[in-house]
């Protein structure tokens, strides 16, 4: 079957309801099994591929971690493609909602040609859609990946290795930093073919005097064993 309808039937499926919800409540939402697991292996398969990427990053030597990450260059792969521009239409309701609440002059388009529209009469032409390896030591340090002026609220995470047959450790964190109070630490251990959807920089939380904003930062725990893939798939373009 064609990977785009493949991957069209799969968001088709998903509970979108149940994911606001928990996005609404948690800032982030798990979509267990999302990506077969064919897909998974293709791409790391095609990990050393070099005509799919426009730039390699070497963690160590910026001091964001250990390990290595590679941005895809235009045009995407189809997989990646259908996603982000399927999986867009359900997120910018919720974005929406997060920026009336938060009283942010922004409103984001209901369709993704639109969005990319506005990054690229922004300067922000440049794919951020990137592929991530980790292996023994590897880790990431706590981030938020935003690219320039525009960007989106929400970002996804595939994961393309399962925990404790293909690596240890490298669990996913995330952290909330509320106003005047101590900062929470999430710790998830996704499984193969899992798509974390989560918040790019801060989520909504309704206090006694209204809403305000919570800030939520993300990384990987030290890999022990072995060998961890994710892919991240962003949907603001960066800064040419």
């Amino acid at each position: 079957m064609n990977i785009s309808r493949v991957i069209s039937e799969e968001i088709s499926g998903i509970d979108w309801q149940r994911v606001t919800e928990e996005l609404n409540e948690k800032g982030y939402a798990l979509v267990s099994r999302f990506l077969p697991v064919q897909y998974c292996d293709e791409l790391i398969g095609e990990y050393d591929n070099s005509n799919l990427y426009r730039k390699t990053i070497t963690m160590e030597r910026h001091r964001f971690g250990l390990g290595e990450y590679k941005y895809f260059k235009y045009p995407l792969p189809d997989l990646i493609h259908t996603a982000r521009r399927a999986i867009y239409p359900k997120l910018a309701p919720v974005a929406n909602t997060w920026m009336k609440v938060l009283d942010i002059k922004r409103q984001f388009p209901d369709q993704f040609d639109e969005f990319q529209r506005l990054c690229h009469d922004n300067n922000q032409t440049k794919p951020t859609v990137l592929i991530l390896k980790y292996g023994k030591g590897g880790h990431n340090t706590l981030h938020q990946d935003l690219y320039g002026n525009i960007f989106f609220p929400f970002q996804l995470v595939l994961f393309l290795n399962e925990p404790d047959d293909d690596y240890t450790g490298g669990e996913f964190v995330l952290t909330q930093h509320t106003p005047r109070a101590q900062s929470k630490a999430i710790v998830l251990r996704p499984s193969k073919g899992d798509m974390l959807i989560l918040t790019t920089n801060f989520r909504p939380v309704k206090g006694s005097k209204g809403y305000y904003r919570v800030q939520m930062k993300h990384g990987i725990s030290e890999v022990h064993d072995g060998n961890r893939h994710t892919l991240g798939v962003i949907f603001h373009d960066a800064l040419s």
